[in-house]
């Protein structure tokens, strides 16, 4: 199974193969600001699985674990699509709503919901 993510111009993809990971959601503060919602869903993927395309622009920031995270972001029209964390250098996070797929699966993990 191969699904395609995009930001909303369409210059930044991610193809990703397979099942996720994991499928969470995140009520921390940093997500909120991202995502402008109470929440941020997103999907990990083994990174031998992803593949991106397009040009992209990185943010990156410290995690509330002391963790280093980077954030794949289009230049374009600002989508934040694909991130990665250091302590899980084995897989790349991809934002769920930019697969626009009403059948992609509910998130099985909630943390920071106390936010």
């Amino acid at each position: 199974m191969t699904k395609t993510a995009a930001c909303a111009c369409g210059q930044l993809t991610v193809t990703v193969e397979g099942a996720p990971v994991r499928l969470s959601m995140c009520h921390c503060f940093e997500c909120q600001r991202r995502t402008g919602s109470v929440f941020g869903v997103q999907a990990r993927y083994l990174a031998e699985r992803v593949k991106a395309a397009g040009e992209a622009a990185v943010y990156e920031r410290g995690t509330d674990e002391g963790n280093r995270i980077r954030f794949s972001f289009c230049p374009t029209c600002a989508t934040t699509l694909h991130w990665t964390i250091d302590a899980q250098p084995e897989l790349v996070v991809v934002a769920v709503g930019a697969f626009a797929d009403p059948d992609f699966g509910a998130p099985t993990v909630s943390v920071y919901e106390d936010r």
